[in-house]
This record gives structure tokens, C-alpha cells and sequence, in this order.
């Protein structure tokens, strides 16, 4: 495979006696992750958000939770089976992680279902929006769904019988079921039967007010009564259409998680693209890592499927009906304003906004203008990085495009812009990541696509996840040819765009220019000895790179000289990493992280990390921007530096060890002053004791920060950056 390049330039020395770091100073990252969705939790708790964006959070949460048994627990379940587990940087061994994980995650779930249930629901009531059960409708609206049934649900269900001629069935992933005892009326012999809840089928089926049942819409406006059945319900009390002849005794509903981690040995794979086709029929039959059965359920028929499904008794969840709350959405998606945050529609950035017209501007001549620093949603991705590469692909005078592709969305502008310039005979290059964990099958079919209409498409290096957001484009100008370039911090994905928030750099700097040409190079091909200017580059650069810095941060620390490190982003558990920056604590280096997500990291420890401070933000957006910012008060001691001042990388990289080790990420360094100003004023107001954050403790546990002192809600960092946005001159250079 293509090397990557290694560091290049040493940093002074740290002292050579220093003492050891304590043994515990590592969180558990599982625990972390778990903290991180108790947060998403807490807004759904939160009674001053909008009705509506609480039901989301109760769905995010349990699709969170969803992600979470597929891949973290069922990877550790099989590197103990396996028995090449070892013990976690917490000092945790593998069972420990896993009893604890098991722990917290019941009582998660219990407190989740508790939260929906007591408060979520009946505030929706009050709201004329209410989840009822079929005993609860009116016979009118009993006999409207007794032909909805008909026409729409019972040609799609499929009764599976266990008996000795029918082994019991495989059940699917995620799939919510219904355990059913019928009984033969003239012997009274009793049989087992599975019933599957057809996941393309509305998950709630809506009633309105004068009875007619529909498939939900987010079309449903006003005040007016809107009730949903749980379509689990409907099929419930029509199961002697699926048994005739047989006397229903009893169901219960019941849903099992799967292993769905992917794993591809790709040295032995000859081609890549089959070889996750064959994977992801694999993923279908991984071991169950997690069962959830409804309250009430029969002991016997628990014992059955406990036994069926060989899961043991800790990976049992009794919970209240309804089960598998990420179908709450599409009730989150009801239309009805007051329910939801206010209205927010993302603005052209001030730099692409044509003067006095309605008309995109010319994107190159904006960026050669000067660098453009991104930050959506508030700045608008369809007129930015969507824009940049609709004009490529129809500008004549462009020859090539090379572009990544880790996420994207169902009939992407961004895929289409690839293809009509392949058509239009540029040079192409698409490097598609098929192993983006769940977008697997989509990415897939968008490399064939592609294939199809004449774009190159690569996969990259072998071993390595290519998660670098990098696109290239290549255009013969009056005075040769020149380099346009956008580096992000997250997918070239429209519809995500509009929800996380990442930053985005638009330049035609030589430098910029000349390193993503090599780095392409290097995925495309073969270029071990490439060398960057402004990129650091992992899996070979980007630890070392930041270690360095930090390291440097230290140094001027004891010299005397004004030093600081400012990171934002979405995880924190690289060992190395989290112990330069304890060193760096220790040399008195004040060190402010901003973390989405797990934090490994036990900010203000006595002798180790007084000096570290750890925030998070959540909210109506996702936060996804990686940043990260150095003082670099003396001066550059690390060769490519820049002269003294605040030193800033935006990128695709995260500090974990996925992002370090086993993928392809880019870190590009801010070189405008007023860009740099606005990062690191970011990450500033993100930390302060004014905006509403949550706050970890040396103990690992995090707290919330959302009133201040004198009782009055703290700052709403995402609200105020609208706010801001929407008052901004938009067309203005």
C-alpha cells in the first residue's frame, strides 16, 4: 500500500523527570458514550424546548442506542468470545466493561421509555396528538381500520408457524415482532407463531378526526385531533385473518438487535466491491447482542424465545408498549410551528453572494478573491460546496474534478455534478468509501452509478477508511492552470448539511492546491514520498502533528510565554493525545475542549489536569466540526509553521483511533487572520460560562449548565449563530 508521510520536525524536549501519570487517569469510553446519549436524554426532558423536538430526541436517542448494541456492544461480545480482548485504558477488563455497559443501558432504557410514557405523551395529548390503543377507538374508527387492514397491512404479513415440520424462525435485525400462541379448537393443542411488523409500513398508523386511517405525512397542519395506533396494534387485533380456523390465546411483541459490525479482510479480497456485497449478507445473521420484550409477557413465552434466540438473561429489556421509539419521527415530523424550533433557512455566504441579483455568483472568482471560511448549516451548502462543483462540472474551462465520497444522500446533486461532468468529457475522479459504517449498500450503488457514466472511481488505500472531505478542481486559466480546492469537516451530504453544523474551506492557494493533488495522487495511485505544506495527513501526520504542537504549547508554557490549546470535536479517547495534554496541564497550559460526544479525557484532577476544562453542546443541530488551535505565542518551532500567532487546523479528523490509525484524514491549516479570529472566538464562546453547556467532572459524570446564577436561561450557542445569520447583510462582498 501507499506510504504516508511521516513528521517532519522535532519540538523542544519535555523534562526528562517527569513523574509517571496516574493509572486511572482514563474514563471508559463505552460509559462515556452512554453519558453522551444521557445527554440527548436530558433535551428530551427538557420542558422549555419545542413539544415536537423532544419527540425527536426520544427517537434519536433510541436509534442512538440501536447503533450502539450492533457495534460497540456486539464487537466487544466477540473479541471476548474470541478471547483476543484486552484489558480497556480505564483498567477495565472486558467482562467489567460489558456488566457495566449492560447496566447502564437497562437503566437507560427503563428511564427513556419512563420519560415517554409520563411526560413526553401526555403533553402531546394536550395537544390533541395522542398514541392510543385499540380499545380506545371509537367502533366507527374500529370498523376504518378494520379495511385499512385489509386493503393495505394483510397482503404484506407473513405468519411463520413453529412446529416440527417449522424450526423457529430467523428474526431479522430491528425487526419488531409479534409472538403469537394459537390453539387448535378441537384438540386444544397450543402452537407458537411469529409474526413480523413489515418495516416499510408506517410504524404509526394516523386517525383523524373523523376516523380515516393513513399512513403519518409531514403535511398534517392546525390544531386539529390527530390520533396513531401502533401498527403492532392493528395487526394484533386481526390476527384470526392470519389464523383461520385457530383460537388466538395470546401475543406479546417483541424486537432483537444484531451484531451488524462489518468486517472485510480486504488483503484477501480480489475486489473490494463483492466482498462487501457478500459482508452485508453476512451482517443479516450476526449473533442477537440485545432483546426487548413488552411488559406483561407471558413467562413461557419468554423462556422460548430467551432459549431460541441464545441470549442470556442480561441481554433482556422488559419495557412498556409501545417498543422501538425510533419510530417517533414521524410524529416529530407532525407540521405544526409551535411545536417546533423556529423556522431556519440557511443564507448564501457573504463572499458567494452575487450584489443586487437573484443569480449564483461565479464561485472562482469569489475564491480567488480570497480564502472562503464555511460554517453551515448557517451558511447555506447548496449555494457553497454544492455551487463550487455544479459551475465545475458545466464551466468549460474546467478539466478535472477529484472529489470524495464518504456519506451521501438519495439522488445527490453532488453525485449528479460528478456525472455530468464525466459526460461532458472532464477528467474525474470519485474516491468512494464502501465501507462507511450503514451506508454501505448506498455507496455501493452511487461507485456503480458512477462507474456507469465514466467517473474513475477508486477505493482508496487497502486497510484504511478514506474519511477525508476533499475536492479538487483543476481549471485552465489565462495565465495557466489553478488549483480550486474546498477541505471540510463533514460529508458531501445536502440533507445532513442542513443539520450539522461544520466548517468548510473554499481556496485557490498554491499550497492547498499542491497538496491535495498529491494526496489524491496517493489514493488513486502510488506516491509514497508526498510531502504537505498545509495538510497534516493520517494515519502518519495528524497524531504526530498534534502531539507536537501540543508539546510545544508546553514548552512555551515553562518559558514563560502565553500558551493555550482550543479543540473542538465530536470524540476524545486517544491515549496519547490525552496525555499531552495532560503534560501540557501540568505545564501550566490552559487547555479547553469542546466534545460532542465520548470523552475519555478527567479534566480538573488534582496535580494532573487542573488546567483542562471539557464542554459539550447539543442541541437543535448536531455538532460536527472538528477545530483545533494553538497559541503558538514564541514562534514556530515545527518545520511548515507559521510566525508566531494563533495556529489553526479545521479537518475531517476526530482523536480517536479509528481516525488516526485506520483512516485517511486531512487537517488543513487556516492561514486568513480574520478566519482564524472567528475559529478560535468559536470554540471560546462554546466554553464560556454564558452559553448553556454540559460540563465534565473529574469523575467522569457531566452536568448541565443551562440557568445562570440569577435564574435566567444561559445562552443557546446554535440559537444566537441563527440569530446572527439571519440579521447578517447577505449580499454584500
Amino acid at each position: 500500500m501507499a506510504e504516508l508521510p511521516e513528521a517532519t520536525a522535532a519540538v523542544p524536549a519535555a523534562p526528562a523527570d517527569l513523574e509517571p501519570l496516574p493509572e486511572d487517569r482514563f474514563a471508559e469510553r463505552e460509559l462515556s458514550w452512554l453519558a453522551f446519549n444521557e445527554r440527548v436524554l436530558e433535551l428530551a426532558e427538557d420542558t422549555t424546548l419545542p413539544l415536537l423536538e423532544r419527540v425527536r430526541f426520544l427517537a434519536i436517542f433510541a436509534s442512538n442506542l440501536d447503533e450502539f448494541f450492533m457495534v460497540r456492544v456486539a464487537g466487544l461480545k466477540r473479541r471476548i468470545a474470541t478471547g483476543i480482548a484486552v484489558t480497556a485504558a480505564s483498567g477495565l477488563s472486558p467482562r467489567e466493561v460489558l456488566e457495566a455497559t449492560g447496566a447502564e443501558a437497562h437503566r437507560l432504557m427503563a428511564r427513556h421509555a419512563e420519560v415517554f410514557r409520563a411526560d413526553v405523551q401526555p403533553a402531546l395529548a394536550a395537544e390533541a396528538i395522542t398514541i392510543v390503543h385499540w380499545d380506545e377507538l371509537e367502533q366507527r374508527e374500529q370498523e376504518r381500520l378494520h379495511k385499512f387492514f385489509r386493503k393495505q397491512i394483510f397482503p404484506v404479513l407473513t405468519p411463520l408457524a413453529v412446529d416440527p415440520a417449522h424450526p423457529f424462525p430467523y428474526i431479522s435485525g430491528l425487526s419488531l415482532n409479534l409472538a403469537v400462541v394459537v390453539a387448535n379448537p378441537t384438540t386444544g393443542k397450543e402452537h407458537f407463531a411469529r409474526v413480523k411488523v413489515p418495516p416499510l409500513l408506517p410504524r404509526f398508523i394516523a386517525v383523524d378526526e373523523r376516523g380515516r386511517p393513513s399512513a403519518p405525512t409531514p403535511t398534517q397542519k392546525g390544531g386539529t385531533q390527530t390520533s396513531f395506533v401502533p401498527l403492532e396494534e392493528v395487526i394484533a387485533q386481526h390476527l384470526d385473518h392470519l389464523f383461520p380456523g385457530m383460537e388466538v390465546r395470546e401475543h406479546h411483541t417483541f424486537r432483537v438487535t444484531r451484531n451488524e459490525d462489518v468486517e472485510v479482510e480486504e488483503d484477501d479480497a480480489e475486489n473490494l466491491l463483492q466482498a462487501m456485497e457478500k459482508e452485508l449478507l453476512r451482517r443479516r445473521f450476526g449473533p442477537p447482542v440485545r432483546l426487548e420484550l413488552a411488559t406483561g409477557i407471558s413467562p413461557r413465552i419468554r423462556e422460548l424465545l430467551v432459549r431460541e434466540l441464545g441470549v442470556v438473561e442480561e441481554e433482556v429489556y422488559e419495557l412498556p408498549a409501545p417498543l422501538d421509539l425510533t419510530g417517533l419521527n414521524v410524529i416529530a415530523d407532525i407540521e405544526r410551528a409551535s411545536l417546533h424550533y423556529p423556522p431556519f433557512i440557511p443564507t448564501t455566504h457573504r463572499q458567494l453572494a452575487e450584489v443586487e441579483s437573484a443569480r449564483p455568483r461565479d464561485v472562482f472568482a469569489a475564491i480567488r478573491e480570497r480564502d472562503v471560511l464555511l460554517h453551515h448549516p448557517y451558511d447555506s451548502f447548496s449555494t457553497s460546496v454544492q455551487t463550487f462543483l455544479e459551475q465545475a462540472a458545466a464551466d468549460p474551462a474546467v478539466l478535472a474534478i477529484k472529489q470524495t465520497l464518504y456519506r451521501t444522500s438519495g439522488d445527490s446533486p453532488i453525485v449528479d455534478a460528478l456525472i455530468d461532468a464525466a459526460e461532458a468529457g472532464k477528467q474525474v475522479l470519485a474516491l468512494v468509501e464502501i465501507k462507511a459504517r450503514f451506508d454501505e449498500q448506498a455507496n455501493i450503488s452511487w461507485a456503480r452509478k458512477l462507474e456507469e457514466a465514466g467517473v474513475h472511481v477508486v477505493y482508496g488505500i487497502v486497510g484504511l477508511k478514506t474519511h477525508c472531505k476533499l475536492s479538487l478542481v483543476v481549471r485552465q486559466e489565462a495565465d495557466g492552470l489553478q488549483r480550486y480546492c474546498h477541505v471540510g469537516t463533514g460529508n458531501y451530504h445536502p440533507k445532513t448539511a442542513r443539520s450539522y453544523t461544520d466548517h468548510g474551506l473554499l481556496t485557490c492557494d498554491r499550497d492547498v492546491g499542491q497538496d491535495l493533488t498529491r494526496l489524491f495522487n496517493q489514493l488513486s495511485g502510488y506516491a509514497p514520498q508526498s510531502r504537505f505544506h498545509r495538510l497534516l495527513i493520517a494515519p502518519r501526520t495528524v497524531r504526530s502533528g498534534l502531539v507536537e504542537r501540543i508539546e510545544r504549547e508546553a514548552a512555551a508554557a515553562r518559558a514563560g510565554h502565553e500558551a493555550w490549546v482550543k479543540i473542538k470535536v465530536n470524540s476524545a479517547v486517544d491515549e496519547a493525545i490525552i496525555d499531552a495534554l495532560y503534560r501540557a496541564s501540568q505545564a501550566g497550559v490552559k487547555v479547553d475542549l469542546v466534545v460532542r460526544g465520548i470523552c475519555a479525557l478527567r479534566p480538573g484532577v488534582p496535580g494532573l489536569s487542573e488546567n483542562i476544562r471539557v464542554r459539550s453542546i447539543l442541541g437543535r443541530f448536531l455538532e460536527h466540526s472538528r477545530i483545533y488551535a494553538f497559541a503558538n505565542a514564541a514562534g514556530p518551532a515545527i518545520a511548515e509553521g507559521p510566525a508566531s500567532g494563533p495556529e489553526v487546523y479545521i479537518g475531517s479528523a476526530d482523536l480517536m483511533h479509528r481516525n488516526l490509525d485506520r483512516r485517511v484524514e486531512a487537517l488543513v491549516r487556516i492561514t486568513d487572520e480574520a478566519h482564524v479570529t472567528e475559529l478560535v472566538e468559536l470554540v471560546d464562546r462554546s466554553m464560556s460560562h454564558e452559553t448553556s453547556t454540559w460540563h465534565l467532572e473529574p469523575d467522569a459524570t457531566w452536568t448541565r449548565h443551562s440557568v445562570g446564577d440569577d435564574g435566567r436561561p444561559l445562552e443557546d450557542l446554535q440559537a444566537s449563530l441563527v440569530e446572527r445569520h439571519r440579521r447578517r447583510p447577505e449580499r454584500t462582498r
